[in-house]
This record gives structure tokens, sequence and C-alpha cells, in this order.
């Protein structure tokens, strides 16, 4: 089994990233903590992809194929495959871009906390920072000097910290279906949404679980959908129980300790400032429909980090990577050989030229506000803002309380949540 002992890559790491604060508490963090990933392809070009809260590495399968032409495993190979590749170092997989490369390798990885990787017991242990540290240790693994990194969800949230991190060993930047985290993971507040949440809480099995997953990754027309006799939404169901129930139930420590880095993960505007500064582009790929990851946070992310930074609005859900598999995998095909064709930002952004200066506007926003030489749009907008900061700070203490009562039964009856492609 390929595993990454993530403390064995961390004297190198602390080196690089942190290296005055980070050492000691890196090293309780890291203690004893095992990645598991897999390779597939081969290549020049490396791809590192990062899931979701409670995906596993094999919930970027239609991802994988797409750019290596492949869903076996580097580790599933026949022996004549190896045999080949002993007789040739250098063949290399064809792959599945088909962009003039010569040849891709990715690899995918279970997070901390899910799959077969390690699952700490402590919140404490699950941060986006923390864990944007176990990427960077399979990095080092693999002898990756430099990569593509395409996060999903909660794995977007990592990349970008591992982007401002070490943004040198950043080829491009794949962000999907992303936020900010904190009150920007919270879903729309509507009755579907609630009934989705009750639905999902109340979940104990992989039925139901399944049952639950379709309605938060995928549209209702895209459920609806006849394939020969069937919906998408039965053959689906069949699949999503066969994967829950082959991949184990996620611990409460590792559900509960990626919900915690979902909810503690922030990007400072020095992070930004990082990331953009490195030169690298970037593809923010959303659901116009994601129930879980509300656009208007990927669409802001995305003002933030012109002109580097395009936009593919897609009509789908928050599991767009499956929903929208051809589109996605063309835009992540099209960031590979945009970068490695070093095209100029501003030829690769869909954004206007004015929505590159975000900071500059912020700024000009705020003093116009407090000089009260506003229009009536400003003023809307201040509201509005208020409005939903407000809102999302009432259902935010409402989290918190159920988490809470949560706890206290779960430390007299320890649960299991159903593993997700999130």
């Amino acid at each position: 089994m390929p595993f990454c002992e993530v403390a064995k890559q961390q004297t190198s790491l602390d080196d690089t990233v942190d290296a005055a604060s980070s050492s000691s508490s890196s090293s309780n963090n890291n203690k004893g903590i095992k990645i598991f990933y897999k390779t597939y392809g081969h290549g020049p070009t490396k791809v590192l992809l990062i899931i979701g809260l409670a995906g596993t590495h094999d919930s970027w399968g239609p991802q994988i194929k797409g750019l290596t032409g492949t869903e076996r495993s580097n580790d599933e190979r026949s022996n004549d495959d190896d045999r080949m590749r002993a007789i040739d170092p250098n063949s290399s997989d064809s792959g599945g871009c088909g962009y003039g490369g010569n040849g891709i390798q990715v690899c995918a990885f279970d997070n901390r906390g899910m799959g077969r990787s390690s699952v700490p017991t402590k919140k404490s242990e699950y941060t986006t920072k923390i864990m944007a540290k176990d990427a960077i240790a399979l990095m080092d693994h693999l002898g990756w000097r430099k990569a593509h990194i395409f996060g999903h969800s909660m794995g977007a949230m990592i990349a970008c910290k591992l982007a401002a991190m070490v943004p040198d060993r950043v080829l491009s930047l794949a962000l999907l279906n992303v936020t900010g985290g904190g009150f920007e993971c919270l879903p729309k507040l509507d009755s579907r949404t609630i009934s989705v949440a009750i639905r999902f809480l109340k979940a104990k099995t992989p039925e139901q679980r399944a049952a639950v997953d379709l309605d938060t990754h995928y549209t209702k027309e895209y459920l609806d959908e006849h394939v020969g006799s069937s919906t998408r939404r039965a053959i689906l169901y069949q699949e999503y129980v066969k994967g829950i129930s082959s991949t184990g139930m996620q611990s409460s420590y590792g559900f509960d300790g990626q919900v915690n880095a979902c909810w503690t993960h922030k990007m400072t505007r020095t992070e930004i400032e990082l990331i953009r500064s490195a030169g690298f582009l970037v593809s923010v790929i959303h659901g116009r429909h994601d129930i879980i990851a509300q656009i208007y946070y990927a669409r802001r992310l995305a003002k933030k980090l012109q002109p580097f930074a395009r936009l593919v609005d897609l009509h789908g859900g928050h599991l767009v990577s499956h929903e929208r598999t051809e589109e996605v995998n063309q835009a992540l095909c099209d960031l590979i050989s945009a970068s490695d064709k070093k095209m100029n930002p501003h030829v690769w952004t869909n954004f206007p030229k004015e929505s590159s200066r975000w900071s500059e506007k912020g700024s000009l926003l705020g003093k116009t506000c407090v000089e009260g030489k506003t229009d009536d749009i400003c003023s809307t907008v201040c509201v509005i803002e208020k409005l939903h900061l407000s809102i999302s700070y009432v259902f935010g203490l409402f989290v918190f309380m159920f988490e809470y009562i949560q706890r206290a039964i779960r430390s007299r009856h320890p649960a299991r949540v159903g593993s997700s492609l999130t």
C-alpha cells in the first residue's frame, strides 16, 4: 500500500514553511500521520488532486481518466507495462488532455481523517494549513518539485493554503466549488437546503446517506434524466451505496475534524497577494446551482486573484466535476496547456480589467460609505451584506449549539458518518 509518512518529510518542510513557529507544533500534529495515495499515468507533467470533506481519492475518477487516459493506478498496472518502462525509462502515457504534452502523472490521496489515511482524534489537528502541509509532504515524498494543484470544495481551500505557503512549487491552481471558509461554508438558507441538512444529520446507514448525498451533489434536473429505462438518480443511488459501503463509514473524529478545517479556514490579504505575486494561472470552476458552496463566494475569490484567474461557470451542483465531466476536464486541460505556453494572464482571464483592482475598489467603497458620498446602490449593497452576515451569524450559533449537543451524545454512543464525495 502506498503511504506517505508526513513526519519523515517534516524537517525539510519546516525549513521552507513557517520555520520560526511551526516546527514543534507540526511535529506534534504529524506524529504517526500516514497519508494514503495513488498515482496514475506517467510523464513530466505532474498534477496533485486534493479532494473535499468526507471524500476519498477515487472521488476524482472522472478527472483522473480525463487527464491521464486511464482509470488504473500505477500500482495496478500489468507486469508488461512495468517491463516496458524498465526497458525505456523515458516512455510516458499519452494522457487524456490531448493538448500536445508529453504525458501527465496524477496523484490523488485521502486527506487525514478519511479513507485509508490516519485519523487524528483532536480537532486542533485538522486545519487547512495542516492539511496543506500533508499535501506538500506528499509532493516531497513523490519527489515532485512542482505540480499543478487542483482542489475540490474543502480540497480547494487546502489548495489555496498550499499555494500561499509554497507558491514557487505551484504550476497552476484549479479551485472547484470553492468558498472562503467560515461563514461562507454555510449553505443557502431555503426550504430545500434545510430539508437536505435534516436528512443528512439523520442519515445512519449507507442507503440513507446515499439518498441525501445525491440531492447535495447534483441538480434535480440531472438526477431526473433518463438513462435507458432508469433515471440517473436510480443508477447513481446504487453506485453511491456500493461506494459508501466499500470505503466504510467515516469516523466522527474525522468528520468533526474536517468540518473544523472548513469552519476555521480563511485566506488573508497577505496570502492572496502571495498567490497573485507568484504569477501562475488560476481556474475557478463552479456549479452555479451548488447549494453547499455558493457561487457568489467563488466569484469573489476569483476577482481577488485577478488578473490571473478565470471563472468557469457551469450548469451543475456541488459535484460539478461529475455532473459536467467533459466541460470540467476541458477546463483543467486548458489550464495546463495555457500554463505550459506561459499565456499572458490578461489573455487568460475572462474578467473585465477593472475587476483586477479589487483591493482598491474595496478601499474606495469603504471610504465613500464613511464619508456619506455614495449613491443608493452603495447603501443597498452595505445593507444587504450586513443582513447576510447577521443571518449567517445566527445560523452559525445554531450550528455550534447543535454540535455541542451532538458531542455530548457521541461521548456516550460514538457515531460514524458515511463517506461522501464532497
